[in-house]
């Protein structure tokens, strides 16, 4: 068997949208399981809507996924030339024509033959009038196969057999009047000449497939592997929309997530192996098949997203993770942390990661250790130091200075000894001091947190609010 090639061709007119990512993983994930080659192709033929920053969105998502691809990316609109040469090569061997038809002329053939009727004999005709005028600029429209009764017929991985009519399939343009190439024409050009043995893609392009085809056997050369692979819709059912959330991967890598994650969670949109959710990247690259590809479009689960985030949130190391979250740290912070803050936050992440799903998360649940002191209250936090509890605190405080070995177990201790000298249960003495020396209501073990603060920071901080 020939090497195998996969390929993803996004247009650069925007964001790196998130159906688009996960049918560059799909491609990604197959021509590693097979020892293959992945190639990117931008597909700028549209030079009115590609865009440079949107070439750059491409470029930038994908690698912050961590899709490689093989080689340098091939854009479109340099191969112009060589579109060009084929369409006027199938000219030269008869499978296809000179037309000069104008789009006015068109339309007044449909309303005279009705909107569904085959325009393509009636067209064929009139090219082999030849030119109306010297100056006259014709389209290069191929040849549709004239079978009346049989069916084009495609063996999709995903979805199976698939036919049309021939009598369905027109004479399409592959070269416009000015002499730019449409995209059938390219994307079949560009996908032989890359030597595409798969073409893994969307199942809205299903019927380009079959006018695709034509080109394919009207120049003789193999035609790929297609598998077509059913979109992403909203939770609701309906195509992912702007009115879902987040449609480009950019924006969920601002939102938090982990590139990882995004893998193991697109992987698992409408590829399914079993019944687990988390799947390394490693083992997905073993075991992945394009048989395993469902039918069925698949739903955004956001909570699910967040749940396998969370996950790979608690595997990521310490150092690796406080570099991923220094973005969102100097937003809430609103300024470049200090190297003890860091230090302290660094030495809290094992608990955090249990209290967040996304980086954001994280950098808020753990922004007392980062704060200067006097240390911002929350709403909740201002409300349980009223003026007897400071005064508890400032008691408490005493406690606590008198402790020479200050570690969590130490901590607790004193103050469930405190608390019993005070006939209180522990909880109404340990909240206020959560109070006092996170500025929230709700953190990790408030002794741990005492501890990593150490006992210098936390008396100052007591004796801010006592």
């Amino acid at each position: 068997m020939s090497k195998i090639i996969t390929r993803f061709a996004p247009s650069p007119t925007g964001y790196l949208h998130i159906g688009s990512a996960r049918t560059a993983l799909f491609n990604w994930l197959f021509s590693r399981h097979v020892g293959g080659t992945f190639l990117l192709r931008i597909e700028d033929t549209d030079r009115a809507r590609s865009t440079e920053p949107a070439v750059e969105a491409i470029f930038n998502g994908l690698k912050w996924l961590g899709i490689d691809w093989d080689g340098d990316p091939i854009f479109q609109f340099a191969r112009m030339n060589r579109h060009a040469e084929i369409a006027h090569e199938l000219v030269k061997r008869d499978k296809a024509y000179l037309c000069y038809t104008t789009p006015t002329q068109l339309e007044e053939m449909r309303k005279e033959m009705g909107a569904h009727a085959a325009l393509s004999p009636k067209l064929r005709q009139l090219a082999e009038k030849g030119p109306p005028s010297p100056d006259a600029k014709p389209v290069v429209r191929i040849k549709a196969p004239a079978t009346q009764n049989d069916e084009m017929v495609i063996q999709d991985v995903v979805q199976g057999e698939v036919k049309v009519p021939y009598t369905q399939l027109d004479d399409m343009i592959m070269l416009r009047s000015d002499g730019t190439p449409t995209y059938m024409l390219s994307v079949v050009v560009d996908d032989h000449d890359m030597g595409i043995t798969h073409i893994i893609r969307g199942d809205d392009h299903l019927t380009n497939a079959f006018r695709q085809r034509m080109i394919y056997d009207a120049m003789g050369w193999d035609v790929p592997s297609f598998s077509h692979i059913p979109l992403i819709h909203g939770p609701d059912g309906a195509k992912l929309s702007k009115r879902h959330g987040a449609l480009g991967v950019e924006a969920y890598r601002d939102m938090g997530y982990l590139p990882e994650a995004m893998r193991n969670y697109l992987l698992r949109l409408g590829w399914g192996h079993g019944d687990t959710d988390i799947i390394s990247t490693e083992d997905a690259i073993r075991i992945f098949e394009l048989e395993d590809i469902g039918r069925s479009p698949s739903r955004m689960d956001f909570a699910k997203l967040a749940n396998v985030n969370a996950h790979y949130m608690k595997l990521c190391p310490d150092d690796r993770l406080i570099g991923l979250l220094m973005p969102f740290i100097e937003k809430e912070l609103g300024s470049k942390p200090d190297e003890v803050g860091l230090q302290r936050l660094k030495h809290g992440l094992h608990d955090l990661k249990e209290r967040a799903q996304t980086l954001i998360d994280l950098a808020k649940v753990g922004m007392f250790y980062l704060h200067k002191r006097p240390l911002p209250l929350d709403e909740q936090a201002a409300k349980v130091l009223d003026q007897p509890t400071r005064t508890l605190l400032g008691e408490m405080r005493q406690t606590l200075t008198g402790l020479s070995d200050f570690k969590h177990d130490k901590i607790e201790t004193a103050l469930k000894e405190f608390s019993a000298k005070k006939d209180l249960k522990l909880g109404k003495v340990a909240m206020p001091l959560r109070a006092a020396i996170t500025g929230t209501t709700n953190s990790p073990s408030i002794f741990h947190v005492a501890e990593i603060l150490g006992k210098d920071e936390t008396l100052a901080r007591l004796s801010d609010v006592a």
